[in-house]
């Protein structure tokens, strides 16, 4: 709101009674654009922005002119000083953005997003299903298949590595583990083989791929029961690699290793209701970290909230762990936080 506005008698926008995501702020601005507009927009965000978008406008429900206000304001406070916006290329969204927004809501929005789309042959699987992508790789040679499950991201990794046979799964991630690098001829090779499948466009970028590292970035993402038996597997043909992996990965409890701005970052992308069901499972340790980086006033109302909630079951406790772990990744590789706690503590 301007100074002008408020000299003309224009009341501030209130503030909203509940708070509004980040996710929901995007939402509500795209929907706030019209079509056109927001297909000029979604097409430059990467697979997983227009995943998070798509569904937090196919839920969104009641939105008050307040909040549009508040949004709209909102969002000129945080461009008003920039020069420019950074966006990313990708630009193949057909097959989530119709997971995100459903075949009607989505068709108006899909033929202005692909005008002039273009995407190379493994970026294309970014977009795809994880089961979908599993049936492509499914009769592959294993080496083939740890290339393309280390190229992608860890979350659709694990998803792709569950719809695949248990023997396979290990064989797989075994590979993954032990692959650091790839001549980039044979990376363009299996590049180009897809692109004869997607209609991609330019070459790969890179030959680094796979490791350790990225292999317990996968298990991370893994459902429980799976990552338990995959580790198991793989404890009992190396246990120093599946010791490697289990110091790497990063669980719920290790939120409490994260630094005090980190995680005030990561509260304020947290929906307290999610929060009191991840926390009912976990230890004292974690608790004391959250509760000490919240306003006394917010810490009391928490605790209160976990004293009142019922029992949860642990599959809903572990839903709602990896729903904060992902954040809490995400936020980590778009340089917003630590996940090892190496940062400045808030006073």
């Amino acid at each position: 709101m301007t100074e002008q506005n408020l000299q003309q008698g224009e009341a501030a926008p209130k503030k909203p009674q509940r708070k509004i995501s980040r996710v929901e702020q995007a939402a509500i601005l795209l929907m706030s654009l019209g079509e056109a507009d927001a297909a000029e927009v979604l097409k430059h965000m990467g697979p997983k922005e227009v995943q998070r978008v798509g569904v937090a406008m196919a839920q969104m429900q009641d939105v008050s002119k307040d909040d549009v206000t508040y949004v709209l304001n909102q969002f000129v406070d945080a461009v008003g000083g920039q020069t420019g916006l950074g966006v990313g290329n990708d630009d193949y969204i057909r097959a989530m953005l119709t997971q995100a927004l459903g075949d009607d809501k989505a068709a108006s929005l899909i033929d202005r997003i692909l005008v002039g789309g273009n995407t190379t042959g493994l970026d294309t699987l970014k977009w795809m299903e994880p089961r979908a992508v599993g049936d492509i790789i499914r009769y592959e040679h294993p080496q083939i298949q740890a290339i393309v499950i280390s190229y992608l991201d860890p979350d659709q990794a694990a998803e792709i590595l569950a719809t695949l046979d248990e023997r396979v799964r290990l064989d797989v991630m075994m590979r993954v583990a032990s692959l650091e690098s790839i001549q980039p001829q044979a990376l363009q090779e299996l590049n180009d083989i897809l692109e004869k499948q997607f209609s991609g466009g330019s070459a790969a970028k890179t030959s680094r791929i796979g490791g350790v590292k990225r292999a317990a970035d996968i298990m991370n993402f893994m459902d429980r029961a799976i990552e338990g038996t995959l580790m198991d597997s793989i404890k009992d043909m190396d246990p120093d690699l599946a010791t490697t992996i289990e110091d790497l990965m990063f669980v719920f409890d290790n939120l409490k290793d994260i630094d005090d701005r980190g995680i005030q970052a990561l509260l304020r992308e947290v929906s307290s209701e999610v929060l009191v069901v991840a926390l009912k499972g976990s230890d004292e340790a974690v608790k004391e970290k959250i509760f000490k980086n919240m306003s006394k006033r917010a810490a009391e109302l928490l605790q209160d909230d976990l004293e009142a909630k019922g029992p949860v079951k642990v599959s809903e406790v572990e839903s709602a762990q990896k729903d904060i772990i992902t954040v809490a990744r995400r936020m980590a590789e778009a340089g917003e936080i630590s996940l090892g706690g190496a940062g400045e503590e808030m006073m």
